[in-house]
């Protein structure tokens, strides 16, 4: 690791004009950080690198604060190599060090990526003005080295409005919530408290994602009154959950009803415990 980032460090300060050295990066007029996706499931800052690609770094839904970088390549690389990753000052700092950030795995027919910790040094580091650059050989010229650099140019406002969406993302997934179980109250279908919460989180969710393939709605009831009453009233129960599924934006042909009754029961019905899971609605949710 020492001897690559000499090497790097004396590519970079020794051979900035060595014809063997290509070197991509956006001119200050060409500099642009724009938010490709500002919604509350998935965040994503872009750069645009010219003759080279594009550079994202990208943040999504979750219950854990989640950051990836990714460097797109329009000629992608053709073996496994290494990129080692150094934080570039700038021009008007002269005498300032290099600063090795990682290094990252080049993957055959595949982008460039890195994880979270890497991620934010590289946001923190273009917030004071550094160049996050990326340094391998050229796996189609065995007489090239390449530099790609991330320009800071342009950043700060970018970087803002990326903040502000990172800190909106939801705090759950689609897989959070594919499959999901309501309970009732007694004797109807008023949802009890945490159910309703539940609830509003599908519809949440449901607001930026109009991609479900198909909804399943099964809906149950405990063993208390008669059989026909309780058919009836989970029937009831499902139909109620379809409706609000379609008020939340999905087409009704999607979304399959059924009402089972006092069936697969999940506990006994002689404790007031066991009929309270026992009402219940099962939602299950595919995608493509």
């Amino acid at each position: 690791m020492r001897y690559k980032l000499w090497l790097v460090l004396f590519l970079l300060s020794a051979t900035q004009a060595e014809a063997g050295l290509r070197q991509y990066s956006a001119t200050l007029d060409q500099s642009t950080w724009a938010l490709k996706q500002n919604s509350p499931l998935v965040c994503e800052l872009s750069h645009p690198v010219p003759h080279f690609g594009e550079a994202f770094f990208r943040s999504m839904a979750g219950k854990e604060l989640n950051m990836q970088f990714e460097l797109n390549m329009l000629r992608l690389p053709d073996h496994y190599a290494l990129a080692e990753v150094l934080s570039v000052p700038p021009v008007w700092r002269p005498g300032e060090q290099a600063k090795a950030i990682s290094s990252m795995k080049m993957l055959k027919q595949f982008d460039g990526d890195l994880g979270k910790a890497e991620s934010w040094i590289m946001l923190t580091e273009l917030e004071q003005g550094y160049s996050p650059t990326f340094y391998f050989s050229d796996w189609y010229s065995p007489y090239d080295k390449v530099s790609v650099s991330l320009n800071p140019v342009h950043f700060i406002e970018a970087m803002d409005q990326f903040t502000q969406c990172v800190s909106a993302l939801l705090p759950y997934t689609f897989d959070d919530i594919a499959f999901t179980v309501l309970t009732y109250e007694s004797g109807g279908d008023e949802l009890t408290k945490a159910s309703k919460k539940r609830l509003e989180q599908i519809a949440q969710y449901l607001k930026h994602d109009q991609s479900i393939e198909s909804i399943d709605i099964q809906a149950y009831s405990d063993s208390f009154g008669g059989r026909w009453m309780n058919e009836q009233l989970s029937i009831k129960r499902a139909e109620a959950i379809k409706t609000k599924l379609v008020s939340f934006g999905l087409e009704k042909s999607r979304i399959r009803t059924e009402g089972l009754g006092e069936k697969r029961h999940v506990a006994s019905n002689e404790s007031s415990l066991g009929r309270a899971k026992n009402r219940r609605v099962v939602i299950q949710m595919e995608k493509p």
